[in-house]
């Protein structure tokens, strides 16, 4: 029965260009690589895209050449930034920096939850740029709260530090212990600490 549904689904599958159904095929396989890692099998992608094995194959040469572009597509720069830019300038300084820590930690519990599902304890070498990934984050966040300059007791860009690393700790398995502070969290820390007010700070 499974052979004739998947069957069914090659004959359903329209004609796609060339980059869509590369696509597709990411997005098909990026949640079988959260539940069988490194062990997901062409057939297994196959199934999930609606497509022939030799289909996929004509769009990576190889499977890790796949498996390395659902990790790139986690680690998109400018998805990312795009997203971030659809954030309303307007909107009150905790809401913008709730929003955007809300992106900012689905980014990176992504990230951490693809590879450990991988068995990777650090990203590829290819995308070990840390300088240019918190160049990202910090740039992300100061297109945010730059023209808040003035209401914070320090620099703007050592708030944007503030955020990426906060967020990024405070998200991390291993730190939290598989349980991440809240962008709720994680803001109110940044904006107002957690002491609670007493007369004696009047």
């Amino acid at each position: 029965m499974a052979c004739v549904n998947a069957a069914a689904r090659r004959e359903r599958a329209k004609p796609l260009a060339p980059e869509d159904r590369r696509e597709a095929i990411i997005t098909a396989t990026r949640p079988l690589l959260y539940q069988h890692g490194q062990s997901t099998t062409t057939k297994l992608i196959a199934e999930a895209a609606g497509i022939a094995e030799g289909t996929i194959f004509r769009s990576f040469s190889t499977k890790d050449e796949l498996f390395d572009a659902v990790l790139e597509r986690e680690l998109d720069r400018e998805a990312f930034l795009a997203r971030v830019a659809e954030i309303d300038p307007a909107l009150p300084l905790r809401d913008r920096l709730l929003a955007y820590t809300t992106l900012l930690q689905g980014r990176f519990l992504g990230i951490f939850r693809l590879m450990a599902a991988m068995g990777m304890p650090k990203p590829p070498a290819k995308f070990q740029d840390e300088q240019a990934r918190r160049r990202l984050h910090d740039s992300g966040v100061l297109s945010l709260i730059g023209a808040d300059a003035g209401r914070f007791t320090l620099p703007v860009d050592r708030v944007a530090e503030l955020v990426r690393g906060l967020t990024f700790a405070a998200s991390h398995p291993h730190l939290t212990e598989q349980s991440p502070l809240t962008p709720e969290e994680i803001v109110d820390v940044i904006l107002h600490g957690v002491l609670r007010p007493t007369r004696d700070d009047d």
